[in-house]
């Protein structure tokens, strides 16, 4: 995932010292310990654009070259001399190459196989730091220049366009995008004639530069580009945990780091509804502030870095808990054994009870406020509806590029919601209005948002404004339809666990044991509820990664008792 903060703080020279280091003797030789040296002629292909599982290679002699394919053939990235090495951040998860790498000079490589490079990362600090850093530059320049095996041809109105762009984003995927109705832009017509398609079938999704979707779903555009691939689903895993928000990513990652076969099922992308936030600037240890993207993202990479397996774009679609190990049932079928499972999956925004509402979904109505938001309502009037945090933070944020922001809530004040500095701000900006005790009561427009019909509460006055753009960030829903009674709910339909699971609670689910169940396990044994999703979570990025992390200790304590058991049962026999 990109890293932008990093990338911005380093000069053009100190990049290229980090994007494509050098390494010293002694880094060569704890490498050569983890793989095999092996000659390599010019010409010789190591790396195929599209192959999957990359090895990892460290040049000792000779040159590798590193060459991207483009319309018109291939152009070279980088030339690796003597000491430098080849991948980027997504040699981490075994994803496909988006890069040929091909020996320019005859010489020797060291080679390292995925495994190998996983337990070179995890057990030599000094390398970790050298490699990671480089990996993850790499792929920031990936991302700026738009170098990826994918391009996206759409138009800036089309609401599946957006959802496609949103979705390759927000999970730090390289492409290229063509605006169709650019005219200015080079090469559409031959490009729309040489995929066979036209502008009524946008979204299109290239992959590859072979394989063509027309309005595809996200699952259907990750399965073309290769992004589950090689993940064992049959495997019997310490945890599944599903949900990869900030809360399932701080357990993915503290458990993989403890050793722990971790798998991560994830709907949408990296992040959550936290992963849509413009800028956090009370998350503990970043004193500028940090973007929900660029959080989700380190968060994400330090999990695959530990080991995690994440399958992106496949939701949770059941819970089979009458039997052990536990099966999560994932969209398409596919059943994941685990033994114990954490249940991260969050909450969703409230949809507004409004007529037009769905029709304008994506195309005037959106329910994140990230920079491609911001790009299409640059200095036009916006709504932002919801008195949270992250309302605040969206107001905020678009206040810097929108003409002016109204910030709509049904209640009388933003004390009892909102933390004081995000209110403070839009006290003090000239370019948000906050209305209260007012909500929204019609959407209006044809082909899109056009007009917006507000009432006042209090004296039931209504007015019309010239709106193209709202931002939805009302209360939450938790996502726990997908558990299908498995698990005591409270009455708003979270997930109770600790000391909040009363006696009925545990009789009704039958809970088999003689303890009462750990710190924010569910009703069922070895079943733990984190993040938004829990009753009475507090609604805070910070708390979620605390509760992702404190489970995993749980989890620990879960399986010594299934291992005891285990061992008596052994014993018996």
């Amino acid at each position: 995932m990109s890293d932008t903060n990093l990338n911005s703080q380093l000069t053009q020279f100190e990049r290229l010292e980090h994007i494509f280091p050098t390494l010293n003797a002694g880094h060569i030789a704890r490498i050569s310990a983890r793989g095999k040296k092996r000659e390599a002629q010019a010409g010789e292909v190591l790396v195929e654009p599209g192959d999957n599982n990359l090895p990892f290679f460290l040049v000792i002699s000779g040159a590798l070259e590193i060459m991207r394919p483009t319309c018109n053939g291939e152009e070279t990235v980088v030339v690796h001399q003597a000491g430098q090495f080849s991948g980027e951040v997504g040699i981490l998860s075994g994803r496909r190459s988006l890069v040929r790498a091909r020996m320019r000079d005859a010489g020797e490589v060291i080679e390292v196989d995925h495994s190998g490079l996983q337990e070179l990362i995890e057990t030599d600090s000094e390398l970790s730091e050298i490699l990671m850093r480089a990996f993850i530059l790499r792929r920031v320049e990936f991302i700026a220049h738009g170098w990826g095996d994918a391009v996206l041809l759409g138009t800036n109105n089309s609401t599946g366009t957006l959802r496609i762009k949103e979705f390759l984003t927000r999970n730090g995927y390289p492409h290229s995008y063509v605006d169709l109705e650019d005219e200015s832009g080079s090469g559409v017509r031959e490009m729309l004639k040489h995929f066979q398609v036209t502008g009524s079938d946008v979204p299109i999704v290239v992959c590859r530069g072979k394989n063509v979707l027309r309005n595809p779903t996200n699952q259907q555009v990750a399965d073309c580009l290769g992004w589950n691939e090689g993940i064992d689903l049959t495997k019997v895993r310490d945890i599944v945990v599903v949900g990869a928000g900030p809360s399932g990513l701080a357990a993915a990652v503290y458990a993989a780091s403890e050793g722990l076969d971790v798998l991560v099922i994830e709907t949408y992308a990296p992040g959550g509804q936290a992963g849509s936030s413009s800028k956090i600037e009370n998350y503990l240890g970043f004193p500028t502030g940090i973007s929900g993207q660029e959080l989700a993202g380190r968060a994400y990479t330090q999990a695959q870095k530990f080991g995690a397996r994440v399958v992106i774009a496949r939701g949770a679609a059941r819970l089979e808990c009458g039997r052990s190990p536990y099966l999560v049932e994932i969209e398409g079928g596919a059943t994941l054994p685990a033994r114990t499972v954490i249940i991260a999956t969050g909450a969703e925004y409230r949809k507004l009870p409004l007529e037009n509402l769905q029709r304008f979904e994506g195309n005037g109505v959106y329910y994140g406020a990230t920079f491609l938001e911001a790009q299409l309502c640059g200095d036009e009037e916006v709504i932002i509806v919801g008195g949270g945090n992250a309302a605040g933070q969206a107001a905020v944020f678009l206040s810097q590029t929108a003409k002016h922001v109204h910030v709509v809530i049904r209640s009388g004040r933003l004390e009892d919601t909102m933390s004081r500095y995000l209110i403070r701000r839009i006290e003090e900006s000239k370019t948000i209005t906050l209305h209260t005790d007012t909500e929204i009561v019609a959407l209006e427009g044809a082909d899109r948002l056009d007009h917006v019909q507000c009432r006042n509460n209090k004296t039931g006055d209504l007015k019309t404004r010239d709106i193209r753009h709202v931002f939805l960030m009302t209360g939450a829903n938790p996502n726990t339809g997908w558990l299908a009674g498995c698990l005591a709910l409270d009455e708003k339909g979270f997930v109770k666990t600790g000391v909040d699971l009363i006696p009925v609670d545990l009789t009704n689910a039958q809970w088999p044991l003689t303890r009462r169940p750990h710190l924010l396990e569910a009703s069922l044994p070895g079943v733990f509820a984190v993040g938004d999703v829990r009753s009475g979570n507090v609604k805070r990025v910070a708390s979620a990664v605390g509760e992702g992390s404190i489970a995993i200790s749980m989890v620990h304590k879960v399986l010594q008792e299934w291992r005891d058991e285990l061992a008596a049962s052994a014993a018996g026999s």
